[in-house]
């Protein structure tokens, strides 16, 4: 005769680490579910996008109750401080380095942790496909916001047959995206700081520069560039590129492509190009990621009907 129920409560009180490479996004999609679920919260906007964090340090407490929520404007040091505090909930999005470092720090007290991490999503092209397709999709997803999107495609495995197909393709894509000369493209990003744009232009030395390579340290400029014939020991397949750079790596076959995949972490996305849907299904089914988009980049994430995040 007795009832039983669940009740939701609220965490408490919530950390949001927001990233740089979408800084209003990052912060308000996680502060309004926070709000939405009765928590009170600290943001901690990204000091790398300063212009960002100024207008949310400015505007944020305009709008809402300065009691339950705060900004804090904070670099590396202040944030390790912050993070010694105890949290009912914290929410980060970023690198995995500095995942490992809010994780660690949140053990100490036991607090329930959301990472939202990036990490290298592989990009199968077979030898059956419409290569022009191909090229605009992965050219979009790519250097999209300059590359600097966790979820871009980060590099293509293909045959070599298909590789020198798909670099005239993607010259013509880019060509027809950002014009002749990109660094004049009003739809064409910059890399977000100094210290970014350093990193990145460090990895145009893996393979050979096939399309693009200019830069321009004052505007922070990096042409859209293709990179061929690229070793799996190559410095642009050692971390996640972040930036616009695309890298091919040759395979003789699917297999070979599977293989290659399945010997690196688990990717927040993988993508997969190809006419036949039981080469794109098989894909699937012998990969493990976060996220898997078929013939296409990108566009799964605009899904509100699916989830989003990587493995764990």
């Amino acid at each position: 005769l007795d009832s039983a129920f669940i009740r939701k409560d609220p965490y408490g009180v919530v950390l949001i680490i927001a990233a740089w490479n979408y800084p209003i996004h990052l912060f308000l999609v996680p502060l309004i579910g926070a709000i939405a679920a009765g928590n009170c919260v600290i943001v901690k906007p990204s000091e790398v996008a300063k212009n960002t964090e100024r207008l949310v340090a400015e505007a944020l407490p305009s709008y809402l109750d300065n009691d339950c929520f705060a900004v804090v404007t904070a670099g590396v040091q202040e944030t390790t401080r912050l993070l010694e505090n105890k949290f009912d909930y914290i929410f980060y999005t970023g690198t995995s380095s500095v995942g490992k470092i809010v994780m660690t720090a949140a053990a100490k007290h036991l607090t329930p942790v959301t990472l939202e991490l990036g990490g290298k999503n592989p990009c199968y092209v077979s030898d059956t496909c419409d290569v022009q397709n191909v090229a605009r999709r992965v050219a979009w997803g790519r250097f999209f916001n300059a590359g600097q999107t966790c979820i871009a495609p980060d590099y293509v495995l293909c045959s070599v047959e298909m590789q020198e197909k798909l670099m005239p393709a993607l010259r013509e894509a880019i060509t027809e995206f950002f014009g002749s000369n990109p660094q004049e493209s009003p739809d064409f990003g910059r890399i977000v700081g100094d210290k970014q744009f350093r990193r990145v232009r460090a990895l145009l030395c893996s393979g050979r520069v096939a399309i693009g390579g200019q830069t321009d340290e004052k505007e922070r400029y990096i042409a859209p560039t293709v990179l061929a014939d690229v070793l799996p020991s190559d410095p642009a397949m050692q971390e996640e590129i972040f930036g616009p750079i695309l890298p091919i790596v040759v395979v003789a076959n699917m297999d070979e492509a599977i293989d290659f995949i399945n010997a690196r972490p688990r990717p927040l996305a993988i993508y997969a190009f190809s006419c036949d849907s039981k080469v794109v299904n098989q894909v699937l089914e012998r990969t493990s990621s976060g996220g898997f988009c078929g013939n296409d980049t990108l566009m799964h994430v605009t899904l509100t009907s699916l989830p989003f995040g990587g493995i764990g």
